[in-house]
């Protein structure tokens, strides 16, 4: 049995004559006859009666109609999901994170994402940069946001934002109360920063920030997401240098200040295994992009993008 014989089939099912049927199916009567003929020999049992009284349905006839209606609108539907997926309007989108992003407009993006794609599935993971690129790497995430642009080959990135770091200060200490703060008055300071196993590039960057103006942090604690970072200071177990965009977390008992200095500014980047084409990432890339470039503040960097 084959697709069109259930096509046929459905189309004499409803005229009940072959002339009407033919014409309804653009055939000639001889390959509608021969297709009844064919489907009726692979099921084994008559499905019309002919005679010179028309063509009518036998019980067998009517029993499979039923059955060939599922058959015909669950291959439609196929179809449908088929090219619905393939032009992104359906399917599954895994999105890797560090914790700054939620901060820094994530979740305006996927909202927005959302609203247009109501039929794209979005899992969330928050991971940090080197369990990102892992993932990414082994085809456990569809993209990432990352804070390096130094990823594998077979990676691609392109650059979402950039902000200022900050310092980071227990409420209660006294540089709290200072306007900005510079790097020498940390330096006796006991810091918690990001881990180096979690992103190696990160730290680095942070640590030669640091000694680029005279600090060589004493670093007491490493944890592994910036949240635990800013909630350790507010426990007066540290001070820090932070991502601006954690100054949004409403974490209690912590202060930020800009730092006297000028720095390099913390970055992020979009992160994605470009082998295969994949509709939903594209699409909540593109709109990631657009819309990180139109927040952009005048004079900052433009969006581009980096092999790996």
């Amino acid at each position: 049995m084959e697709f069109r014989h259930l096509r046929y089939f459905l189309a004499l099912a409803d005229e009940l004559h072959f002339g009407r049927a033919a014409q309804r199916l653009a055939i000639t009567q001889p390959p509608l006859s021969l297709n009844i003929q064919q489907l009726e020999a692979s099921l084994g049992a008559r499905l019309f009666d002919r005679d010179s009284k028309g063509v009518r349905l036998t019980a067998a006839g009517v029993a499979f109609r039923d059955e060939a209606l599922a058959l015909v609108a669950r291959a439609d539907e196929a179809r449908a999901l088929a090219r619905e997926v393939a032009a992104g309007a359906v399917g599954r989108l895994r999105i890797g994170f560090v914790g700054s992003v939620l901060y820094r407009g994530l979740p305006q993006w996927l909202g927005a994402y959302q609203r247009r794609f109501a039929r794209i599935g979005v899992a969330l993971t928050e991971l940090n940069s080197q369990q990102q690129l892992d993932a990414l790497q082994h085809d456990r995430l569809d993209l990432g946001f990352v804070h390096t642009p130094r990823v594998p080959a077979q990676l691609q990135t392109a650059f979402v934002h950039a902000e200022p770091f900050l310092a980071c200060v227990p409420q209660a200490h006294a540089l709290a109360r200072r306007r900005k703060i510079s790097f020498a008055q940390l330096h006796d300071e006991p810091f918690v920063l990001f881990s180096r196993a979690a992103s190696p590039d990160y730290y680095a960057r942070i640590v030669d920030m640091c000694s680029a103006h005279g600090l060589f942090p004493h670093v007491r604690h490493e944890v592994r997401h910036w949240l635990s970072v800013v909630s350790l200071v507010s426990q007066r177990m540290g001070v820090s240098v932070v991502p601006a965009a954690l100054g949004r977390a409403g974490v209690a008992g912590v202060a930020f200040r800009p730092l006297a200095e000028p720095t390099a500014p913390s970055e992020v980047y979009v992160a994605w295994k470009p082998q295969t084409e994949h509709a939903p990432r594209r699409q909540f890339i593109e709109l990631v992009l657009r819309r990180a470039s139109a927040q952009a503040a005048p004079g900052g960097m433009n969006s581009t993008a980096h092999g790996g």
